[in-house]
């Protein structure tokens, strides 16, 4: 198996535990873990929301790393969505001040995937 799809099923392995923390019970498990009462539906129906986004994605990055003509954009979307959170929690950490320690956790994992996926991208299409 090439290092592509060992990357991707990874960051798969990684976000499923995140994902499902967000939106399969989201009334204990925010609660729990960031103390975020999550018992308005509007609140649960965010985060299951996004939640679905991240399963999603996971999905298009098992498939990428199974099938080879879906590898490249399954990374070059894994940097994107892992840039783009790292960005959004940095604009939060300027603006709002530091989050719970997880939450920090997950930006430099963000950060770390993100750039480790673009040496992928660069590993990918120099092989094309």
């Amino acid at each position: 198996m090439k290092v592509q799809s060992l990357f991707l099923l990874a960051a798969s392995a990684g976000l499923l535990p995140i994902a499902l923390s967000y939106g399969l019970v989201p009334t204990q498990s925010l609660s729990f873990l960031f103390g975020i009462d999550a018992t308005p539906v509007n609140v649960s129906h965010i985060f299951r929301a996004v939640m679905g986004l991240y399963l999603a994605l996971l999905l298009f990055w098992i498939l990428g790393a199974f099938r080879d003509k879906y590898q490249l954009a399954a990374l070059y979307s894994l940097v994107v969505f892992m840039l783009g959170l790292a960005g959004g929690r940095l604009i939060s950490f300027l603006l709002d001040g530091m989050p719970h320690w997880l939450l920090a956790i997950y930006f430099a994992l963000e950060v770390a995937f993100g750039v480790v996926g673009i040496a992928m991208i660069r590993k990918t299409e120099s092989n094309i």
